[in-house]
């Protein structure tokens, strides 16, 4: 019986997307990752994160100078 997930060896839930859908989402993987950065740095910038933005370089300058003010 050829049914949809016998012509191709793909696992579980993948079978019923396709070869083709996983082909054209693994295109999205740079566009995605580029947006993500752009967003987890906005979030960054935005909520002044101290725990990590005191290591950024010229971002950390701030922070050098809290400790010195009293």
């Amino acid at each position: 019986m050829a049914g949809i997930g016998s012509k191709m060896n793909l696992p579980g839930p993948l079978r019923i997307i396709g070869k083709k859908h996983i082909e054209q989402a693994g295109q999205w993987v740079p566009s995605l990752v580029g947006y993500g950065t752009a967003a987890f740095c906005g979030l960054l910038y935005f909520t002044d994160w101290k725990a990590v933005m005191k290591y950024v370089p010229y971002y950390n300058i701030p922070f050098k100078n809290e400790g010195e003010e009293k």
